[in-house]
C-alpha cells in the first residue's frame, strides 16, 4: 500500500457505547448516595414526608443498616456517638416539621463539639413551602446557627451533588453537622442518575496553608521557655494528632493538661500528663496555668469552663495557639503566636525545630500539687470504707475492671465530672460526652451509636439518675436492636449538680431538685433488660464484675450518697486559679 492511500483512508472509529444512566427516583438517590459516602448505619425515625426515602431503603437492607430509634433526639446523639467512636460520619434521618424540630438539640450539640453528622429530613412538597402545609417547618431557617451547611433540595436530579456536598462539609476542616432537607415531590420524580463526588468547594479551604514563620516563632518561644504547658483539646483528637503532640511534649519534657474533650489523647498515667482543666478539673493544672510563661494551646477554643475569669487568665504567659478554625483565634484569649492550622500538620512540623529540654522543677510543681488533691479528696473519694456509696470508688471499679480500654459514655453534671477525673483513660476516643451544650440524656443514645461504632469494644455509658430519665426510651431502641451497651446509673434521688450549687451558694434551699424517682430495674426489665441495684459496698464489686460479663445490653443502678459533692471546683466567673478544695 503506498504512502499516499494510507492518508486518503478513512479512519476506522470504534465508538465505545456510552453507559445508560438508571433512572430512578429522587429516594433512591439518597440511598445510592449516602452508599457512596461509604454509609453503613442509620439511626432514624419514619413519617410522612420522609416516607418515600424509608421505601427505597427497604431495597438496600442488605449494605444499610437502619437503627428505629425511639425519638428523633436520639438519633442524633446516637449519630454523634457513631462518629466519635468510629472516625465516620453519623447519619440520622427525620421527617418534616416535630421530627425536624426534634433533631435541634442533637444538631447543636454536635455543632459545640465539633462532631461530623449529616441529618437528611424529609419536607413537604415544593408546591407547599410557605402555605403553612400539615407537619411543614422552616427546618433551614431553625438549624441555620447551629450546622456548618444546610440545604433545601427542591429537584431530585439536585440531590446527589447535594448529600456528597454535605459529606465533605461535615467531615473536613472542623468537623460539624450538616442538615439536608429534601421536598416530597424531589423524593418521588425521577432522573437520570448520576454519582456525584464532592472535593472541592470554592472559597472553602477546610485545610489552612501552614504558616512556617509562625511555626518558627512557637519554636523559638518554646525552646526559651522556663516553664512551658500544653494544653490539650478536641482538635488533637480530631485530627489524630495524639502521637504527635505526646513526641513534643517528650522531646522537652513539657508538662500536658486536657480540656473535657481533649481527654483520651493522652494516657492518663503518662509521666508528662498533669489533669484535667476546668471548672471541676485537677487541682495542679488550674493552679499552675497561670504560673506557665509560655501556653501551648492545640486544638482547644479557650472555654469560660477552662479559663474562668478571662481578664485574670495566664496574665504572664505568652499563648500560642494551634486551631484549624481561624475564628476560635483570639476570640477570647489573645495569641503571641498564631497557628491556623491542622494540629497534626503543625505540630509535625514543629517538632524538628525544639530543642531537647528538661523541666524537671516546674514538673515537681505539678506532683506538689497533685499530692495536695490526693490527700484532700481522692484518697477519700476512690477508698472510702464507711458511709454510701460514693460516685469516685464506682467510676474506679469500673475503669480497673475494663483495664482502661472501654469507651465510656458520660451524661451531664456530677457524675460526669467524677467519671471525667476517675477513669484511667489509656486510648484514643474513648471518652464520649456532651461539652459545649451540656445536654442532659446525651448519654443513652450516644453509647448506642458508640457501639454500632465500635462493636468490639466494651462501651459503658454511665448516668445521672435525672439525665437518665430525659432518653430512657431509647432501651426500646437498644432491645430492639440488640446493642450491647452497659449502663450504669449513678442514682443519688437529686439534680446532683444544681443541688451541690444549691448547697453552696444558696444555703442549701434545695428547690425543685431532689428527684422521686421510678423503679429503674423494672423498666429495663419492660424493655427485657436484665439489670440490678446495689445500695451496699460490699456487693458493688461482683455487680460490675455481672454487669461487664454479661452478653448483651445490662443495666446497673447503684445507689451513691446523696449529698457528695465534686471537688475541686472553681466558681463560675472567678479566677482559675481560686480552685476550692471543699
Amino acid at each position: 500500500m503506498q504512502q499516499k492511500d494510507v492518508l486518503l483512508m478513512k479512519p476506522e472509529v470504534t465508538e465505545k457505547p456510552t453507559a445508560k444512566k438508571p433512572v430512578i427516583t429522587g429516594s433512591e438517590a439518597v440511598i445510592r448516595s449516602l452508599i457512596a459516602e461509604g454509609v453503613e448505619t442509620i439511626f432514624g425515625y419514619p413519617g410522612g414526608a420522609i416516607m418515600p426515602i424509608y421505601d427505597a431503603l427497604y431495597d438496600f437492607r442488605d449494605k444499610v443498616h437502619h437503627i428505629l430509634v425511639r425519638h428523633e433526639q436520639g438519633a442524633t446523639h446516637a449519630a454523634q456517638g457513631y462518629a466519635r467512636s468510629s472516625g465516620k460520619v453519623g447519619v440520622a434521618f427525620a421527617t418534616s416539621g416535630p421530627g425536624a424540630t426534634n433533631l435541634v438539640t442533637g444538631l447543636a450539640d454536635a455543632f459545640m463539639d465539633s462532631t461530623p453528622i449529616v441529618c437528611i429530613t424529609g419536607q413537604v412538597a415544593a408546591s407547599l413551602l410557605g402555605t403553612d402545609a400539615f407537619q411543614e417547618t422552616d427546618v433551614i431557617g431553625i438549624t441555620m446557627p447551629i450546622t456548618k451547611w444546610n440545604i433545601q433540595v427542591t429537584r431530585a436530579e439536585d440531590i446527589p451533588a447535594a448529600i456528597s456536598k454535605a459529606f465533605y462539609i461535615a467531615r473536613t476542616g472542623r468537623p460539624g453537622p450538616v442538615l439536608v432537607d429534601i421536598t416530597k415531590n424531589a423524593q418521588t420524580a425521577e432522573f437520570e442518575y448520576e454519582e456525584k463526588k464532592c472535593e472541592y468547594i470554592r472559597s472553602y479551604q477546610p485545610r489552612p496553608v501552614l504558616n512556617k514563620a509562625a511555626i518558627a516563632d512557637a519554636a523559638a518561644l518554646i525552646n526559651e521557655a522556663k516553664k512551658p504547658f500544653i494544653l490539650c483539646g478536641h482538635g488533637v483528637l480530631l485530627s489524630n494528632a495524639e502521637k504527635d503532640l505526646i513526641a513534643l511534649a517528650e522531646k522537652a519534657q513539657i508538662p500536658m493538661g486536657s480540656t473535657l474533650l481533649g481527654l483520651s489523647a493522652v494516657p492518663v498515667d503518662h509521666p508528662l500528663y498533669v489533669g484535667l482543666l476546668g471548672m471541676h478539673g485537677n487541682y495542679a493544672p488550674n493552679m499552675l496555668t497561670g504560673d506557665s510563661d509560655v501556653i501551648i494551646a492545640v486544638g482547644m477554643r479557650f472555654d469560660d469552663r477552662v479559663t474562668g475569669d478571662v481578664s485574670s487568665y495566664v496574665p504572664n504567659s505568652k499563648v500560642i495557639h494551634i486551631e484549624i478554625d481561624a475564628a476560635e483565634i483570639n476570640k477570647i484569649i489573645h495569641a503571641d503566636v498564631p497557628v491556623h492550622a491542622d494540629a497534626k500538620e503543625a505540630l509535625q512540623e514543629l517538632l524538628p525545630l525544639i530543642k531537647p529540654a528538661s523541666h524537671e522543677s516546674w514538673l515537681q510543681e505539678f506532683r506538689e500539687a497533685e499530692k495536695k488533691e490526693y490527700e484532700k479528696i481522692q484518697r477519700h473519694e476512690l477508698h472510702p470504707t464507711t458511709g454510701q456509696v460514693k460516685m469516685a470508688e464506682v467510676v474506679r471499679l469500673i475503669s480497673e475492671k475494663t483495664n482502661r480500654e472501654a469507651i465510656l459514655v458520660t451524661d451531664v453534671g456530677q457524675h460526669q465530672m467524677v467519671a471525667s477525673r476517675y477513669y484511667r483513660f489509656k486510648n484514643p476516643n474513648t471518652n464520649i460526652t456532651s461539652g459545649g451544650m451540656g445536654t442532659m440524656g446525651f448519654s443513652l443514645p450516644a453509647a448506642m451509636g458508640a457501639k454500632m461504632g465500635a462493636p468490639d469494644k466494651q462501651v459503658v455509658a454511665v448516668i445521672g439518675d435525672g439525665c437518665f430519665q430525659m432518653t430512657l426510651q431509647e432501651l426500646g431502641t437498644i432491645y430492639q436492636s440488640q446493642i450491647g451497651v452497659k449502663i450504669v446509673i449513678l442514682n443519688n434521688n437529686f439534680l446532683g449538680m444544681v443541688r451541690q450549687w444549691q448547697q453552696l451558694f444558696f444555703d442549701k434551699r434545695y428547690s425543685s431538685t431532689e428527684m422521686i424517682n421510678p423503679d429503674f430495674i423494672q423498666i429495663a426489665k419492660g424493655f427485657f433488660i436484665p439489670g440490678q441495684k446495689v445500695t451496699e459496698r460490699e456487693k458493688l464489686s461482683a455487680a460490675i464484675d455481672e454487669m461487664l460479663a454479661h452478653d448483651g445490653a445490662y443495666l446497673l443502678e447503684v445507689v451513691v450518697e446523696q449529698e457528695d459533692n465534686v471537688f475541686p471546683m472553681v466558681v463560675a466567673g472567678t479566677p482559675i486559679k481560686t480552685v476550692r478544695l471543699e
